[in-house]
């Protein structure tokens, strides 16, 4: 592909003041960029793009605040899922390994938004989503991710999934003995311990074999959204002491 000055943008992690050129026009580099609906920032934090989605959120969340009291629940609950968590909905994949901080702002509007609809400010958040029968953001992402695994095993997603997603020999076809996810040797954040590619890999080995072994994409996603993510590696839902670390 021939490369286009006008569509094109510069991210450098530290930022820097740097450029490049193409066929004599100049790049600035710069903190942030809009890609396709994804606010990306050149230390790949997502934390602006998280933030965007929260504030929008937050903006429906106000509406629904002021109109609750003249709906029924079941309405109130539509709304909830049509206009705020719908919100979190468009490439998780992409910003679901974001840092702690971030998600528990992500879990608060979550919490707030299940108060008004269940009319309930008593209940713990773990205790509105029994109520609610759903599951946090980050345990939905977990569960599109088990989706996206499962898609490339069965050969249902597009090539470049092969590039993310690659298995041991001959697993794919010896579907007796389970599906080995070939993971990279990464030991930092940095360096990919919290990639898809990793976590996906880790979270694909707690999946019960029942659910792996589903005979086609809808019975998996039928399992698949039942299914609570326990004991998930990844550091938003380790345990966190402060001056030990992640345990």
């Amino acid at each position: 592909m021939i490369a286009n000055s006008g569509k094109s943008h510069l991210l450098v992690s530290p930022f820097q003041n740097k450029s490049i050129k193409i066929k004599g026009s100049e790049i600035l580099a710069s903190n942030s960029e809009h890609l396709l609906g994804v606010t990306i920032d050149s230390n790949l934090t997502f934390e602006e793009h998280i933030n965007s989605l929260c504030k929008k959120a937050n903006q429906k969340l106000h509406a629904l605040s002021r109109v609750a009291n003249y709906m029924s629940m079941d309405k109130r609950r539509i709304l909830l899922n049509t206009f705020i968590t719908s919100q979190f909905n468009y490439c998780p994949l992409v910003w679901m390994s974001c840092n702690r901080t971030l998600n528990h702002k992500v879990n608060k509007i979550h919490e707030r938004a299940l108060r008004i609809v269940y009319n309930n400010y008593k209940s713990s958040f773990l205790e509105l989503l029994q109520i609610d029968n759903s599951f946090t953001i980050h345990q939905r992402n977990i569960q599109y991710l088990a989706i996206e695994i499962y898609k490339a095993i069965r050969e249902l997603s597009p090539i470049i999934m092969k590039e993310i997603f690659t298995f041991e020999d001959n697993s794919v076809y010896n579907l007796r003995h389970g599906i080995h996810i070939k993971r990279a040797n990464v030991k930092t954040t940095n360096f990919g311990v919290e990639s898809i590619t990793n976590i996906g890999a880790k979270n694909w080995d707690i999946i019960p074999k029942e659910i792996k072994e589903s005979k086609s994409l809808s019975i998996f996603k039928s399992k698949i959204k039942k299914w609570v993510p326990e004991n998930c590696p990844c550091r938003i839902c380790k345990t966190y002491l402060s001056g030990i670390g992640y345990i």
